[in-house]
């Protein structure tokens, strides 16, 4: 089984790409092992030394790091606990599927009645053009609302606490929101 890596633009972050469906769709995110009982191979990732944080996609795993440990000790027991997984032939999550999200995560929106024809009209661009490129980052973005012009959006996998997010906030995704939506008029993280 061959393994690719890739740097996301948070140094604390490294996407793994094993070559196999990691879910079959949406995204899930742990911080701590309490969070993830429902993902063996979670679970086993939060038994390497150092693994602060891990994020599913449908064919990428994203695992960030304590700040003072360097990817150069910590991505060979990585790239192990991942390989271990995938040749026990144990689910990525067990049991039913669970929602996309976190245990931590309600997936609540916060938005008007009166602004659903402008929230729908958010959420299509960021599914059709702000997702994807977050994706390749190792990351994802989710809508959390809306209210007098203001884009709520949270930041999940490798763009949750990266030092770029607040510029790929501000300089990209509230240009192109404030362009197809006019009534937008910034965009914060949740």
């Amino acid at each position: 089984m061959f393994i690719q890596t890739e740097a996301t633009p948070n140094p604390a972050t490294l996407k793994f790409i094993p070559g196999k469906p990691v879910l079959a769709s949406g995204t899930l995110e742990y911080r701590g092992l309490d969070e993830a009982g429902d993902s063996p191979l979670a679970s086993r990732l939060f038994g390497v030394d150092g693994v602060t944080g891990v994020f599913l996609g449908q064919d990428f795993i994203s695992v960030s790091k304590d700040e003072p440990i360097a990817w150069q000790h910590l991505k060979p027991a990585v790239l192990g606990a991942i390989m271990e997984h995938f040749m026990s032939g144990a689910p990525v999550v067990g049991g039913a599927a669970p929602a996309e999200g976190t245990a931590a995560d309600s997936g609540s929106e916060d938005y008007s009645a009166d602004d659903q024809e402008i929230v729908d009209t958010i959420k299509e661009l960021i599914e059709t053009r702000v997702r994807p490129a977050v994706a390749n980052d190792g990351g994802d973005i989710v809508f959390r609302g809306y209210r007098e012009g203001v884009v709520m959006l949270h930041m999940r996998g490798a763009c949750s606490g990266c030092p770029s997010s607040t510029a790929t906030l501000r300089n990209g995704i509230e240009n192109m929101l404030k362009h197809y939506v006019p009534e937008v008029t910034e965009v914060r993280a949740s």
